[in-house]
C-alpha cells in the first residue's frame, strides 16, 4: 500500500520515559495510521521548557523504535517552531480574534464558580473591558514584571467533530489561551501550537487518549478559523492502574526500560499490548497490522498490573 500525504501522528510531551499507556496510545496510533494508508510522523510537544528535556525527548524516540513504531521523515520538535506560531497568532490578531486576559489562576478558579459558567470553561472576565480598565490592568502587570495572556475571542460556543469510536461529537467552544502570560518570555499555549503543526504535517487523523476528547471540539474550531482543514478523531481508552486512576510511576515497572530490567524483551511488551487490544501476539507492528479493526478495539480501559518478574509466581 502507497502512503498517501495524508499523516496520523504521535506526540508525546518529553517529561519523563513513556510508560505502557503511552506506548499503547503510539501503537493504536501507529495502526490506525499505517491501516489507512497514511504516513505515521513522530512530534515532540516541548514547549513547556520547564517539564521537557532533550535527554527524555531522545529516550522516548528510542523506546519508539525498540518496538517497532518507525516514523515517516524527520521528528519535528515543537521549539523549532515558534516562528509559525507568531505567523497564527497574527492571522487572529488581523482578524479581531485576541484579546487579552489579565487573570490569574485563582481569579480563573473563583471566577468559574459562578453561575451559569460550565466547568472548565473560561468565564469572560477579560473578554469585554473597556480601553480604559485594559491599560489599568496592563500597568499592573508590568509593574509586577508580567505580560497578560492572550485568548482567542470564540465567535461560537458549540462545534463538532467526527470521531472514528465516538461517531458526531459537539462540544463548548472556549475562549482558550493561545499564548500565556507571565514573566514576560513568550509561553505558547499548547492548544494553539497543536493545531498548527497538525496543519504543517499533513495530519488529518489525530489519535489519542479519550481523556482528550472533549477539548477536541475547540481545538478544531481554531483551526476552522486559521483556515486549516479539520481532522478526524479517533480517542482511545486510557491504562489504568488498578484502583482505577491513570497510569503513574507508583505503580510500579511501568515503562519500557522498567520492564526490561524485570527480564521483558521489548517484543514481549509488544505481545502485551497487543494482547490488550484483542490482537494476536505478534512480533512486529507490521504483523499487526492485517489483524488490526479499528470497529473491534476494547472500549473499557486497560487495567494494568506489572507482569512478575521471570522465575517468580504471583502471590
Amino acid at each position: 500500500m502507497s502512503l498517501s500525504t495524508h499523516a496520523g501522528r504521535y506526540a508525546p510531551s518529553p517529561s519523563g520515559d513513556l510508560h505502557v499507556g503511552n506506548l499503547r496510545t503510539a501503537l493504536l496510533a501507529w495502526l490506525f495510521a499505517r491501516g489507512s494508508g497514511r504516513r505515521f510522523v513522530l512530534r515532540v510537544e516541548d514547549i513547556d521548557t520547564q517539564r521537557s528535556s532533550a535527554e527524555a525527548a531522545r529516550r522516548q524516540c528510542e523506546d519508539l523504535e525498540a518496538l517497532g513504531l518507525r516514523h515517516d521523515g524527520a521528528v519535528l520538535y515543537q521549539h523549532d517552531r515558534f516562528p509559525a506560531y507568531e505567523e497564527a497568532l497574527d492571522t487572529l490578531r488581523r482578524r479581531g480574534l485576541l484579546y487579552e486576559c489579565y487573570c490569574s489562576r485563582r481569579d480563573i478558579r473563583e471566577a468559574a464558580r459562578a453561575p451559569h459558567t460550565p466547568p472548565g470553561m473560561y468565564p469572560g472576565t477579560c473578554r469585554d473591558l473597556g480601553e480604559e480598565e485594559r491599560a489599568e490592568r496592563r500597568r499592573r502587570l508590568r509593574e509586577n514584571g508580567r505580560v497578560p495572556a492572550l485568548r482567542l475571542r470564540a465567535q461560537a460556543r458549540e462545534w463538532s467533530v467526527t470521531d472514528i469510536l465516538y461517531g458526531h461529537v459537539s462540544g463548548p467552544v472556549d475562549d482558550v489561551i493561545v499564548r500565556r502570560g507571565g514573566s514576560g518570555a513568550v509561553d505558547w499555549a499548547y492548544n494553539l501550537a497543536v493545531v498548527v503543526d497538525d496543519a504543517y504535517q499533513g495530519i488529518d487523523q489525530v489519535v489519542r487518549g479519550d481523556d482528550l476528547l472533549m477539548s477536541a471540539p475547540a481545538q478544531a474550531y481554531l483551526a476552522h478559523e486559521l483556515g486549516f482543514p479539520q481532522p478526524t478523531y479517533a480517542h482511545v481508552p486510557l491504562v489504568l492502574n488498578e484502583e482505577g486512576r491513570r497510569l503513574a510511576k507508583r505503580d510500579g515497572a511501568v515503562t519500557l526500560r522498567e520492564l526490561g530490567q524485570q527480564g521483558m524483551s521489548p517484543r514481549e511488551v509488544l505481545h502485551l499490548l497487543a494482547e490488550s487490544l484483542g490482537l494476536p501476539p505478534k512480533d512486529s507492528p507490521d504483523a499487526l497490522l492485517p489483524h488490526f479493526d479499528p470497529a473491534r478495539i476494547p472500549r473499557e480501559p486497560w487495567i494494568w498490573r506489572t507482569p512478575p518478574a521471570p522465575g517468580r509466581t504471583c502471590p
